[in-house]
């Protein structure tokens, strides 16, 4: 993608994904959401969902990125949001991070008060997405959850999905 310092490990399923990193997002309870980046093209504004949620907890960035039906990747302090996002010749829109999304910008300044994961469980079990998993984070004036929208991201504000299956974390 062109992201420097952007190495994904995705992994896939509710187990994996606390094991890695449950205990770090448990911990960014008590944090202040200082500011978050989302990648977006220059000429129209139009945020590209493919591409890492960075979110800066004072200093704790977490990054989360969703790609094909199952796969997340959680990153920890790595993307350089301040570096040109690079290998996009070929293409006819110019990437950059950007710090406006209208979904987040709500929570900058709040106090975080849980991380969870989501599971998504529909009642149809044909459904390509079941088993995905969401990261939720729980603020004082609401919630808002990065989850998979089949091969990219997508930022769900409040009520959660009745289909989703919250699993708490905690440190």
């Amino acid at each position: 993608m062109g992201i420097s310092g952007f190495e994904p490990m995705f992994l896939v399923g509710l187990e994996a994904v606390r094991a890695e990193h449950g205990t770090r997002l448990a911990a960014l309870a008590g944090r202040r959401l200082s500011g978050f980046a989302v990648v977006r093209f220059v000429e129209d504004g139009d945020w590209y969902a493919d591409c890492p949620v960075v979110l800066d907890f004072e200093g704790v960035r977490v990054e989360i990125c969703h790609t094909k039906f199952d796969e997340l990747s959680i990153g920890w302090n790595t993307v350089d949001i301040g570096a040109e996002i690079s290998g996009w010749e070929w293409f006819e829109s110019t990437p950059a991070w950007s710090d406006r999304h209208e979904r987040l910008e709500p929570f900058v300044g709040q106090e975080l008060q849980e991380a969870a994961l989501l599971v998504w469980q529909p009642s149809d079990v044909r459904d390509v997405a079941a088993g995905t998993v969401a990261v939720e984070f729980a603020f004082p004036s609401g919630r808002f959850d990065i989850a998979n929208a089949l091969d990219e991201n997508t930022i769900e504000v409040g009520e959660r999905h009745p289909e989703y299956v919250r699993h708490c974390l905690r440190s």
